[in-house]
């Protein structure tokens, strides 16, 4: 994916690269999008694996807690379940009008003038429409997913054979990392689960807690909105005449030049 940023990369910044999180990091948790999935996660438990509906809820958060997602738990315990299909039942349903375009993310974004990835724990179709109703689909070089820390699961010739691999598991860390190609070291994660975020930190990834208003041991920083990463990370933007907030002005004139060319709506 081309990148929206405009700025030029300032060497002496300790970031060559930020990667983020999707859901819940990049729009609010509060919107109601994770309350439609875990409808949808028991709806598909109960309309393709024939579970109790009365059981449902119970069942996705024990599979999440032992296995990671209810996806990893029902193809470790057996079921053949194909991931598109899990996918397209779990987000298809989702209702993606109540995510809006984010002019300000957007213009955060062009300020950053370093890499930009997207790591998620969705599906490519999933993170594709969200950072499209964001408005903010062309600021990223890369997204890395589902199916980048899931290579071989349509091989498999039966359903325990690859297990699935999400953040925080180490293996699909590494993967991410791998499929980045960046130094951790030089890298800042952002993330608003604190066990991906842990998991970040131990395998070397400098790291943002997103959404929380206490800072924990696992995060280097911690923002409530990650509209607010200027004012808690401006080692991203250092140096250059001017600084962060020149930058964001700059990125804001560039911004308010292409909205008056574009029809509303467009």
């Amino acid at each position: 994916m081309d990148s929206c940023s405009k700025t030029a990369f300032d060497s002496s910044s300790p970031f060559d690269c930020l990667i983020f999180d999707l859901d819940d990091t990049l729009y609010s948790s509060k919107l109601g999008i994770a309350e439609a999935l875990r409808k949808n996660i028991d709806d598909f438990l109960v309309e393709k694996c024939g579970f109790p509906e009365s059981k449902a809820s119970s069942l996705r958060s024990e599979l999440f807690k032992t296995y990671g997602s209810s996806l990893a738990g029902l193809r470790a315990l057996g079921y053949d379940i194909d991931a598109d299909d899990y996918h397209s039942f779990v987000h298809g349903r989702l209702p993606y009008d109540l995510i809006k375009q984010d002019p300000q993310l957007r213009i955060l974004l062009r300020s950053i003038p370093q890499r930009k990835i997207i790591c998620t724990n969705s599906d490519r179709v999933h993170a594709i429409k969200v950072l499209k109703r964001l408005g903010i689909e062309d600021c990223f070089d890369q997204i890395i997913c589902f199916e980048t820390m899931n290579p071989n699961l349509s091989k498999s010739t039966r359903p325990d054979e690859f297990p699935v691999l999400l953040k925080p598991a180490m293996d699909a860390m590494k993967i991410a990392l791998m499929a980045a190609d960046v130094d951790p070291r030089r890298t800042l994660f952002l993330d608003d689960n604190v066990k991906n975020v842990a998991a970040g930190k131990t395998i070397g990834l400098r790291t943002v807690l997103v959404g929380k208003t206490v800072k924990s041991k696992e995060a280097d920083y911690v923002v409530e909105n990650v509209h607010n990463l200027a004012q808690v990370v401006p080692e991203i933007w250092v140096g250059g005449a001017g600084g962060v907030d020149e930058r964001i002005n700059r990125s804001k004139s560039d911004m308010d030049a292409v909205l008056a060319t574009t029809s509303v709506g467009a």
